[in-house]
């Protein structure tokens, strides 16, 4: 049996702090002491990969601390030189050569403990998904179930999916976006710190291709009316529901288990499917 979690998206993005112990108590969180400066996770993940390379900004994600497990820590470093992405901005990704196929490939932001994700993969193994948080255990965890059910179209990001799209990505890279159940932020003083903002939208249209599909999904509903109200007004997107409203929850994206539970609260989740519109291409007189 695997002693990777099978969890809900409850986590918001994160990042993580513990380092590996040499045990395997399956499920157990590790703590361990290590001296100044040396990484928690040798080969894995690095805690700031962008460094100091960019801008300061306001950002969608906060850092919050939690504990990493036996299993998890080892997949981190037996998985991540292979599986993992380190988003630095310091180079150009070819997909190709990243998941050895010419596949399409949907970039998937803020994945939590990767359950759906990792549903999703297996249930769609001809389209590759680079999922990116900055949840440490999450990290681990996605690395996990994609070694331990064989989903070969997986690969797992670490860091910011601004600079991601921005600094590392091609035009027309990509074939979907994927935002579910992002941090909504709810303080109005702090709705500026949420990601479905026009300036994000205009950056993920020129990676993706014309047609490519972005998918929101919110529990949050002022976050979900404010989405469609940005997406809607943006005209490089167009709702691909006739009504102009949200959309019923595709097959594909998969009912989690805090998903289940706020819907038997009353709670109301939303989907919002907006197809890239075709390159606008100026007409000469």
């Amino acid at each position: 049996m695997s002693d990777f979690l099978d969890v809900p998206e409850a986590s918001r993005s994160a990042a993580a702090v513990p380092a590996p112990v040499s045990s395997h108590v399956s499920g157990e969180s590790v703590r361990q002491a290590r001296e100044k400066g040396e990484p928690r996770f040798p080969g894995g993940p690095k805690a700031d990969p962008a460094g100091s390379h960019f801008e300061r900004r306001i950002r969608s994600f906060q850092p919050r601390r939690s504990r990493v497990t036996t299993g998890q820590a080892d997949a981190l470093q037996r998985l991540w030189p292979a599986w993992g992405l380190d988003i630095d901005g310091q180079r150009v990704i070819d997909f190709a050569e990243m998941f050895g196929n010419e596949n399409p490939v949907v970039l998937e932001i803020g994945f939590g403990m990767g359950e759906a994700t990792a549903q999703m993969a297996a249930a769609d193994p001809g389209t590759d998904i680079l999922a990116v948080d900055v949840h440490t255990p999450g990290q681990g965890n996605l690395l996990g179930l994609a070694e331990h059910n064989g989903l070969s179209n997986i690969r797992v990001g670490n860091g910011d999916a601004i600079i991601l799209l921005r600094e590392m990505l091609r035009p027309d890279a990509l074939d979907g976006v994927r935002v579910y159940f992002p941090d909504p932020w709810p303080k109005k003083r702090h709705h500026k710190r949420r990601l479905i903002q026009p300036e994000f939208l205009s950056l993920a249209a020129t990676r993706l291709k014309p047609g490519a599909i972005v998918h929101c999904a919110t529990d949050w509903e002022p976050y979900a009316e404010q989405m469609l109200e940005v997406l809607t007004a943006h005209p490089d997107f167009e709702n691909t529901q006739a009504d102009g409203g949200f959309a019923p929850r595709p097959d594909f994206r998969p009912l989690t288990r805090f998903e289940g539970q706020g819907l038997d609260k009353g709670h109301v989740v939303n989907d919002l499917l907006f197809r890239r519109v075709p390159h606008q291409v100026p007409s000469t007189v």
